[in-house]
C-alpha cells in the first residue's frame, strides 16, 4: 500500500503560543487561522508540504475526552534541504529554542541524513533532518 500523511494532530494547551512557534519560528503557513479566530472551525492547522498539515488542537477540543492522554507522541521529523536545515538552525538558535541533541547522524525514510532535535512550547519533541543525497527544497514548507 502507497499512502500519503494526511496530517498529525496535536493537543495542545497554549494555541496562541504554540501558532506562534509553528508559523514564525519554523515559518510554517498557517491553514484556517482566520477562521478559528473567529471561531468558525474549531481548530487551526499549519501546512508542512503539499500533502501534510499539523493540527493544533485547542485544550476545549481534547481535555474532556475519557482516556485523553498527552505526551504519547515520541517525536515527529521533517526533512528539509541542506539550506533550509541550516536556517531553521540558525533561527532556533535566535529564538533561543534549545537544541536538544545535534547535529547528529541518523538514518531515516532516505537513508543517512542530518539531524537536530528540539521541542515546541509545549514539549514536544521536533526533529530536522536532510539528506545530502536528497533534495528537499520543493516539498516542504518549513521556513518559506
Amino acid at each position: 500500500m502507497e499512502c500519503l500523511l494526511d496530517h498529525i494532530a496535536l493537543n495542545v494547551e497554549d494555541d496562541d503560543r504554540m501558532l506562534v512557534f509553528y508559523t514564525e519560528v519554523l515559518e510554517l503557513p498557517s491553514e484556517r487561522l482566520t477562521a478559528y479566530r473567529a471561531g468558525k472551525v474549531p481548530f487551526a492547522s499549519v501546512r508542512l508540504n503539499a500533502n501534510t498539515i499539523i493540527d493544533l488542537f485547542p485544550k476545549k477540543l481534547w481535555a474532556k475526552q475519557p482516556g485523553q492522554q498527552r505526551g504519547l507522541l515520541n517525536h515527529l521529523c521533517v526533512a528539509v534541504s541542506k539550506s533550509q536545515w541550516q536556517a531553521l538552525h540558525e533561527r532556533l538558535l535566535e529564538h533561543q529554542v534549545e537544541i536538544e541533541t545535534g547535529p547528529v547522524p541518523r538514518w531515516g525514510a532516505h537513508g543517512q541524513g542530518t539531524s537536530i532535535y528540539f521541542r515546541d512550547p509545549e514539549g514536544t519533541l521536533l526533529e530536522a533532518r536532510y539528506y545530502e543525497s536528497m533534495e528537499q527544497e520543493r516539498e516542504c514548507l518549513l521556513g518559506s
